[in-house]
Formats: structure tokens, sequence, C-alpha cells
């Protein structure tokens, strides 16, 4: 009897102990509250449920991506960076495919400068060279047959050795390079970087009339207006350089194999993996792409050997995807209907809003989706209508930041705006251009 008054005595004391407790968390509790105004428990225990139920809803509201273009609670501080064409849109699908690509390393492989000491580009790795060549197999973009292929450090790097190059070393002064606005903003900058006697930037190529050898960067898709190019100075010494980083069916259709002397091609735009920082030169002069490969020699003795065998594992997946019988799941099928409903989304938007235009592109035939459809580009070409002289300064008043067309060499009501961020950020892009009416 005396064991089980002890037991009693023992739970009496736990349950007012806690009772205790709790009333101690609520007068702290009151007491916080009652100087915001709040007098009684009723009211402050309302007051507490209501508080959280809005903040979880403001919560999912920032944090779930939808298809709604309107405005959720909380993302109208934020400030949206779509300046650089980052393109992240694409870590979804590479999440997907888990460890399908893959590349484990030993610490002693890849040590020596050199790949392959018999091929003109001694750095390339023989089976990203491989990887290249079937993977335009299967698009069907680019002619590989009789090119030389030389690899660099991202389109950038190629662009500086095609340069190097193509070049006239016997001429009195630099040669002219020149672009069609709206050209790539980076042209004029990594031309006239090195203040190199070999050439120098001479811009426009539409208003370009001096007489003697020029070097025309043709960019097709064009950065940044999204349209097909040929190149277009009428001179008999023009040397062209095609910039072909955009010709991949998730962005325009694929309606011929490119067939040019010098084509540029870069893993960032094509695969979505900027930070590998690889590119690629189908060359067809053995000269030139000779020449080619000494630059990237003397300014960085090569290229990322691991760099490359990553690269080749990306493209291998993709053509794999791409032949195999799950082409419904391949990553250009993936893109391409990524691409297609965020621009259905920006023309939503830019209807709705009424301040802006964007352009419109004639539909075509893609031999590799065999669909017929509109370029859908990796960069939108806006233009304020009205008022709006600074369609970039217009826009940042709006905290969203882009590239305004003064720095591709055309009016300042034109801005460049990437599509290719992250799903949350374009979303809360979308929905915030909708909503702006002045």
């Amino acid at each position: 009897m005396a064991y089980i008054l002890s037991v009693f005595a023992v739970r009496n004391l736990l349950v007012l102990s806690l009772a205790l407790n709790v009333s101690l968390i609520l007068r702290v509790l009151l007491l916080h509250d009652s100087q915001d105004g709040s007098f009684n428990g009723f009211f402050f225990a309302e007051q507490k449920e209501e508080a959280l139920a809005t903040k979880i809803t403001r919560l999912s509201s920032s944090v779930a991506p939808s298809s709604s273009l309107t405005m959720a609670q909380g993302d109208e501080d934020r400030v949206i960076n779509l300046d650089h064409g980052d393109p992240t849109m694409y870590e979804s699908y590479w999440q997907k495919k888990g460890d399908e690509t893959t590349v484990v390393i030993p610490g002693w492989q890849f040590m020596s400068y050199f790949s392959d000491a018999t091929r003109l580009c001694w750095f390339l790795e023989p089976e990203f060279a491989k990887q290249i060549v079937r993977l335009h197999n299967v698009v069907g973009n680019a002619v590989t047959e009789n090119r030389h292929i030389v690899v660099g450090t991202g389109s950038t790097q190629l662009f500086q050795a095609a340069l190097y190059a193509l070049s006239p070393c016997a001429e009195a002064e630099p040669i002219s390079v020149v672009s069609a606005a709206p050209y790539y903003s980076s042209y004029p900058l990594i031309t006239d970087c090195l203040k190199s006697r070999l050439y120098k930037w001479a811009g426009d190529a539409r208003s370009f009339s001096k007489n003697g050898p020029y070097i025309e960067l043709v960019t097709s898709p064009n950065n940044p207006d999204g349209f097909a190019r040929r190149s277009v100075v009428n001179g008999s010494e023009g040397i062209l350089i095609h910039d072909l980083a955009y010709y991949w069916p998730q962005y325009t259709p694929i309606s011929s194999p490119a067939n040019y002397d010098l084509m540029l091609f870069t893993v960032s735009k094509s695969t979505g993996h900027a930070g590998m920082r690889i590119g690629w030169a189908l060359v067809k002069d053995e000269d030139v792409a000779r020449k080619m490969t000494k630059y990237i020699e003397i300014n960085t003795i090569g290229v990322s050997k691991d760099s490359q065998v990553r690269a080749a594992k990306v493209l291998k997946v993709i053509s794999d995807n791409s032949e195999g019988p799950n082409e419904g799941d391949s990553f250009f099928e993936f893109s391409y209907r990524v691409m297609a409903k965020r621009w259905k989304q920006l023309r939503e938007a830019v209807q709705q809003s009424g301040l802006f235009s964007v352009s419109d592109f004639p539909p075509q035939l893609c031999m590799f989706l065999n669909r017929v459809f509109e370029p859908q580009p990796a960069f939108a070409w806006i233009k304020c209508e009205g008022d709006i002289e600074d369609c970039e300064s217009f826009l940042r008043g709006k905290k969203i930041l882009t590239r305004g067309g003064k720095h591709f060499g055309v009016n300042p009501k034109y801005v460049r705006i990437s599509m290719l961020d992250r799903d949350k950020n374009y979303e809360t892009f979308v929905r915030r251009l909708s909503t702006i009416r002045s």
C-alpha cells in the first residue's frame, strides 16, 4: 500500500511540474505578445495560429514553382539576374540521369601534357574527338568529314585562336574584325583585349566598307536576337568564322548540316555544362587548324584532360539516348519541351504587360526532331515600347537585371534576357514582367 502511494505521489509531482512549466511558457509568450497589443490568451492563440498559417503560405508560395502569372508573395523584393547566359536550366535533367554521366579519374591518370602526340591537335583526347563526331552525325547539324578538330577552353579561347590563325602577318596594319549588329557583346572586348597588332575590332559589318582583307564573325542562330545569320559584307577578301554555339535542336530547327570552313561549338550551350570550360572547332584548312593549336599551346599549353573526359561521357549519353528506344527521355526532347514552355510563358507575360515586344520567328521543319516549330532561342531580345528609352535601366528599377542594346551595338531600347536560368528564377521573372505597367 505504501508503494502504491509512493508511485501515486511521484506521478502527481510530475503532472504538477508539467503544469508549472506550461504555465511559465504561456506567461512568457503572453508577456511578449502584450508588447504588440495582445491582452487575451484566447486572442493570443488565435493570432499565433493566423500568423503561422500566413508564414507557411508565404513560404510555399515563394518556393513552389507556379505556372500562373500571379506574383508570388515574397518575390517582389528579390533581384532577378538574367544578364548572363548561365545554363542552370539543365541541372534538373542531369540530376535525373544520376550516375550515367559520372566519371571516376584515378590520381595517376592523365598526368602527361600529351593526349596523342601523332595528332595535329596533340592535347585532344581521342574519346572526346570520337564523341564530337558521333553527336554531330546523330543530330545532323554539322559536317565533320575532312575536318580537323581543335579543342579549346570554351569557345572564347577558340575564337581568339581563330583570330590569331586567320590574321595575315605581312599586313602593315591589323586586319579588321566585324560582325553584323546586334552582335555578341563580348566580341569587341575579346578582340581588343590584348591590343594585338594582328587584328582589331571594326564594328558593325553592315556599315563596313574598307578595302582589303577582313574577318567577319557570323553567329547563327545569333546571340542576342536568335535569328539565323549569313555573312553580310560584300567583299572579295573576307575570311569567315561561324559561331554555331546555338545550332542545336532545343533552340532552333536543324534544317541541314552546317558546312563552313571554320565552325565553333561549345559544351556550355549544347549540354549546359558551362563549368567544364570546353569547346571545339571544326576546321577545314589544315594550316589554320595547326595555327589555332599553336595559339592554345602558347596560351595554356593544352586543355584540361579531366574536362575532356567528362565532356566525352556527357556527349556519349546524349547520343545513346537519342538513338536508343527511350528517345522521349532524350536530352534534346527534354530541352525542347522546356524551351517551348518558357517561350510560351514569355509571350503571355509580354502580352499582359503591354509595355514590351519580342521577336517572332518563322516555323521550320527540324530534321532531327522531325517536327515543325518556331526557333526558341537561348536569349530573348526584348524591346521596351513607348517612351522608355533605356530598357536596361527601366528593368533594373523593377529589380530585373538584363544586358542593354548598347552592348550589342544597337539602340538601348532593347535588352537581352537569358532564357536558361533555373525554373524558380525564370518563373518569378515572367510573373513580374507580366505585372509591369509603367
